[in-house]
């Protein structure tokens, strides 16, 4: 089973999400600004120099928020890049899965971010 078949569908496990905040909304929104802060700025660095240390960064807090497929996709690209892989591949499939998240994000604050 996929990561978004296990989500029913949703680039962020809510079930997680509400376990990691407590039940507490104002916290969920300040996480999930948080993570789309950290995802954007992570991506900048992504695309100026590859590195496993990002992509290791973005795999964490993907993990903490729930986000299945972003955290997949980062843990790839860290393994292509301790590997000597270059990675340019799995960059393509983490920017897909980070859009799908951010856009689900920015839908769930009511507002672009």
């Amino acid at each position: 089973m996929s990561d978004k078949e296990q989500n029913g569908g949703a680039p962020i496990d809510l079930r997680h999400l509400a376990e990691q905040t407590f039940g507490s909304a104002e916290l969920e929104a300040e996480v999930l600004r948080l993570f789309l802060a950290q995802s954007r700025d992570c991506l900048d660095r992504l695309n100026a120099t590859l590195d496993a240390r990002t992509a290791h960064l973005l795999l964490g807090s993907a993990r903490g928020i729930g986000a299945t497929a972003v955290a997949t996709a980062a843990a790839e690209l860290e393994a292509r890049l301790l590997r000597g892989g270059d990675g340019r591949d799995e960059l393509a499939r983490l920017k897909k899965a980070v859009a799908g998240a951010n856009a689900f994000i920015e839908v769930r604050l009511g507002a672009g971010g």
